[in-house]
């Protein structure tokens, strides 16, 4: 299948070192506390997590993890360059109020500290480059109404093509099925000259699927986004390659920490 990789929106990485890197990006360990094996001997023992909950094929294969984080950079359009690096960001939605016991769970609003929150993580995404050409995002009022204030801060989130998926409400308080239903959404939804997803959502499931995807214990609080990267000609093959425990973390982005 031919399919154009690099027009428009396409845009690959460099990387800087953990020196440079903006207070608000948190370093993150391997939980196996290991070098580039260990990715090995974690994505074969994820095979069986995978069997399981029928999430996505594995291709086992080494790679380095490192505490450098990728920044913006021309398009990777260079000869030799086989793949191209897709970004997926996961958000877990601002905070919102339990201040109105009569309304039901999907339909609470931000708070004020939610309400500013969101704005200044949509600032942060931006500066780092980590702009989404495609957001899919709960149904949830929480949810509607932290986009609505991302793309009110910073207006380039206007040009993403935004679709609510009403099952990521529900489908993130189910031990386990949260990964594979993320993986069936980007790659249905998306196209591949769209090199960079944002999925907004909700706990448990945001942190449960950015921990399996990355192999690294995350903590998602609210209005924390999880920087994802894995390569493929296609978000199909990114993630077959990458498996359960080879996407890649930048960091997090927080909106609590400054920027150096």
């Amino acid at each position: 299948m031919t399919m154009t990789l690099f027009s428009g929106r396409a845009s690959g990485y460099y990387c800087c070192s953990s020196s440079s890197t903006p207070s608000f990006i948190q370093p993150v360990k391997n939980i196996n506390n290991a070098a580039a094996p260990s990715r090995l001997l974690l994505r074969s023992s994820a095979a069986a997590t995978a069997t399981a909950f029928g999430c996505f094929p594995l291709r086992v294969a080494v790679s380095v993890v490192t505490d450098e984080y990728a920044y913006p950079s021309p398009s990777p359009s260079a000869p030799g360059f086989d793949n191209v690096t897709r970004r997926l960001i996961l958000l877990r939605h601002a905070h919102s109020s339990f201040t109105q016991p009569a309304l039901r769970d999907h339909d609470r609003p931000l708070t004020s500290t939610g309400q500013s929150d969101a704005a200044k993580v949509a600032l942060k995404l931006q500066q780092l480059g980590w702009m989404p050409h495609l957001i899919l995002l709960s149904d949830a009022a929480r949810t509607r109404e932290t986009l609505k204030i991302m793309q009110e801060s910073v207006p380039t989130f206007l040009d993403a093509e935004v679709r609510f998926i009403p099952s990521f409400y529900s489908i993130a308080a189910m031990d386990g099925q949260t990964v594979g239903h993320l993986q069936l959404s980007v790659c249905k939804h998306s196209t591949d000259d769209l090199l960079t997803v944002m999925c907004m959502g909700h706990n448990r499931g945001w942190e449960e699927a950015a921990s399996i995807l990355t192999g690294t214990t995350v903590e998602l609080k609210t209005c924390n986004a999880a920087l994802l990267e894995a390569t493929g000609k296609s978000w199909e093959e990114a993630f077959a390659l990458a498996g359960l425990g080879g996407w890649k973390l930048q960091g997090i982005v927080k909106p609590s920490d400054g920027i150096v």
